[in-house]
């Protein structure tokens, strides 16, 4: 299996199960706002850049650069980022992206505000910052794990980091959260591996089932609603050249 297939053509299986549902959010989210990636596109947090390949063939983007925190965890040793940084400076000029790309990033930052800002200082006036982010999902990378976030908290976040146009929606509601839930359940919860097995075989067609009515679902902001995750693209202003 190819590196990215993990992440682009990952098939519902026994193995995939606690996975399937996140990446298959991803990625129809970033296939939602291909449209809008151009130019000079900048990954932060890439790890091993899993949609490098697939934004290049499929869109404007024409220079693709990749940026992790100093130290950070090497997720394949044939990937490293093309440059590295110490959570408060970029190593980059002003106004220097045309787009930037951050998936499941955000949570691992102690000071959001900082990453974001310097996000937007290093667009161009008018690049848009494309980003998802776990809601229901268990401790990772503890432990800087530090965040799980509403959409009315990252609103604000961009916000405050000089964003204008702000655009944020959810992964998925009831019925997907459902269907993760029973996912991570069988996968990382504490059984035994044949009685994993077995519950995979009991849990798989209800599984389906809920993916099919979560693709009914409305997935608003209201109250009393229930969300996987969030993606979204935030804009800098034409008339934000500092």
């Amino acid at each position: 299996m190819k590196q990215n297939d993990e992440f682009i053509n990952l098939g519902l299986s026994y193995k995939s199960l606690d996975r399937y549902l996140i990446r298959k959010s991803i990625f129809d989210a970033i296939q939602r706002f291909m449209h809008l990636f151009h130019g000079r596109m900048l990954d932060i947090g890439c790890g091993q850049m899993p949609y490098k390949q697939h934004i290049i063939s499929n869109s404007a983007v024409s220079g693709y650069t990749g940026l992790d925190i100093e130290n950070a965890r090497l997720y394949n040793e044939n990937v490293t980022p093309d440059f590295t940084w110490d959570g408060q400076t970029m190593p980059f000029e002003a106004n220097v992206f045309d787009c930037a790309f951050g998936t499941e990033v955000l949570e691992h930052c102690p000071e959001p505000e900082i990453v974001l800002k310097e996000t937007w200082r290093v667009l161009k006036p008018g690049g848009v910052f494309f980003f998802t982010v776990p809601f229901l999902w268990n401790l990772h990378e503890v432990p800087h794990d530090h965040y799980r976030y509403t959409p009315f908290a990252i609103e604000r976040l961009l916000k405050n980091s000089g964003f204008g146009k702000v655009e944020i929606f959810a992964t998925g509601g009831w019925h997907a959260a459902m269907a993760q839930m029973l996912g991570l359940w069988v996968k990382r919860a504490p059984i035994r591996g044949n009685r994993k097995r077995v519950l995979y075989l009991f849990i798989y067609p209800v599984y389906r089932l809920l993916l099919i009515l979560s693709s009914k679902e409305n997935k608003d902001f209201t109250e009393g609603k229930m969300i996987t995750g969030l993606y979204g693209v935030a804009t800098k202003r034409t008339d934000d050249s500092k």
